[in-house]
């Protein structure tokens, strides 16, 4: 009885081989160096923590800028101490003296 061959022979399966190792290399390459790869992840995930910061830094600047508003707002106080240390006004019969270190 003749042996039948079979449709994977040592040529047909080297060309198999060599197509898998072909495709394992390129998806290999697209995850260290391509789109979405694991040093553009890291990139990313890098931004994200400077952003968070800035974004905690802005958060606690807008929340003094809210309690000067309402200091505007409600009382003289702050209008009074912002004229002093912004615009060196003082009230009536007050003396400014400034200190000039040499």
């Amino acid at each position: 009885m003749p042996m039948r061959k079979h449709w994977l022979d040592g040529s047909t399966m080297k060309a198999l081989m060599s197509i898998l190792v072909v495709l394992f290399l390129i998806l290999q390459f697209n995850l260290w160096v391509g789109e979405g790869s694991f040093s553009q992840l890291r990139s990313l995930d890098a931004q994200v923590e400077l952003q968070k910061e800035e974004n905690l830094t802005l958060a606690e600047r807008n929340q003094q800028l809210e309690g000067e508003v309402v200091d505007l707002k409600e009382g003289q106080d702050a209008i009074e101490e912002r004229a002093r240390s912004e615009f060196g006004m003082v009230k009536e019969g007050e003396t400014l003296f400034i200190i000039v270190d040499e």
